[in-house]
């Protein structure tokens, strides 16, 4: 996945207010940027780090410029969550990730109950699967984990998969790793202790777990490989 044009590195000062981040450009200037990311971006929010934003064409928006990545230790990683499911349509797409067998169809944003919906459903040679994404931007001595701040709607996902995995459904979730310093992946129980409770339940119950790894570039983000996920 490219990123879209224009696209400048700049420098991080604060993220703040969950949707916004101040950056330094090379002349001095400042610029509030829309920070596509609802978590707490730990250990990738850091003031001083480089980042990369690029700038919308839609008069619409009240702030231009959108934080893409940030730079931490020499390790590029994407924060822009918006980008995610994108990132892994291509990858499933090109048979890149190839969990799920060789792919016919692909449907985005399925709803799945009066009140939510999943981000894909994958029709295979091995039959339907919903797949829920989620972005994996924390990274701890090798370990990716996800989430990175308490997530109730994480759970919500996981109960509704275990639904459709009990009415004889394919059920799964993918963790997008947006980083290359990570070796394994596995729940932030340290972060969000039922979350990661509720994942060795779905699991117990049918429901698949993978990750998959992506370069990040200042340009391009690609899923490369796929990481070994531990329940614990």
């Amino acid at each position: 996945m490219l990123l879209p044009e224009p696209c400048q590195i700049a420098t991080l000062l604060r993220r703040y207010q969950r949707f916004l981040a101040d950056v330094v450009l090379d002349d001095g200037s400042v610029l509030t940027v829309h920070c596509p990311n609802s978590g707490s971006m730990r250990g990738c929010s850091t003031p001083g780090s480089p980042v990369v934003i690029s700038r919308s064409d839609n008069p619409k928006r009240k702030y231009a410029w959108t934080l893409e990545m940030v730079q931490e230790h020499g390790v590029w990683i994407g924060i822009h969550t918006g980008r995610t499911n994108s990132l892994v349509h291509e990858a499933l797409c090109q048979g890149v990730i190839s969990d799920f067998g060789a792919i016919t169809r692909i449907t985005p944003e399925v709803v799945v109950s009066t009140k939510s919906r999943l981000d894909f459903l994958i029709e295979s040679e091995g039959g339907p699967t919903y797949l829920e994404v989620k972005n994996c931007s924390l990274a701890e001595e090798g370990v990716a984990s996800f989430p990175d701040a308490v997530t109730t709607r994480g759970a919500k996902h996981l109960h509704e998969l275990v639904q459709l995995a009990e009415a004889g459904f394919g059920a799964a979730v993918l963790f997008c790793i947006q980083r290359s310093d990570a070796i394994v992946c596995r729940p932030a129980a340290h972060i969000d202790p039922l979350y990661a409770e509720t994942v060795a339940w779905a699991a117990e119950h049918g429901v698949r777990f993978v990750a998959h790894q992506a370069e990040v570039h200042p340009r391009e983000i690609v899923i490369r490989r796929s990481l070994p996920f531990f329940i614990h």
